[in-house]
């Protein structure tokens, strides 16, 4: 089965993020580099998001499509990226997901 896993940044954990030194940010990016690779097997697509600040919002629900910038509303968690498995079912997606070093929170949907 396929899955998604959305990885998604609350405003606390950028702020952790971004007060680490160089060697404790190395040391975290590093961690999400070797969950990758130890998911390589399952993992059949992953991107990085840009910032939440360099997205364009189309709204299809008027008569004319409305374009802005930025996200559709402001939030304190954004995703910033998502990783594509191809697992047995669920438990096993969970059982991934469960190991993920980096954003506290994972959103996983079955895709098609």
């Amino acid at each position: 089965m396929k899955y998604v896993l959305m990885f998604i940044e609350t405003e606390e954990f950028a702020e952790r993020l971004e007060a680490m030194g160089e060697l404790e940010q190395q040391a975290a990016y590093a961690a999400v580099g070797q969950w990758f690779a130890e998911h390589a097997d399952k993992i059949t697509h992953h991107v990085r998001l840009a910032p939440v600040h360099t997205a364009t919002t189309m709204r299809l629900d008027q008569e004319e499509a409305v374009v802005t910038d930025g996200p559709f509303v402001e939030g304190k968690e954004v995703v910033s990226g998502f990783a594509e498995l191809e697992v047995a079912d669920l438990d096993e997606a969970l059982k991934i997901a469960r190991s993920w070093p980096a954003c506290p929170i994972v959103e996983i949907r079955p895709a098609s």
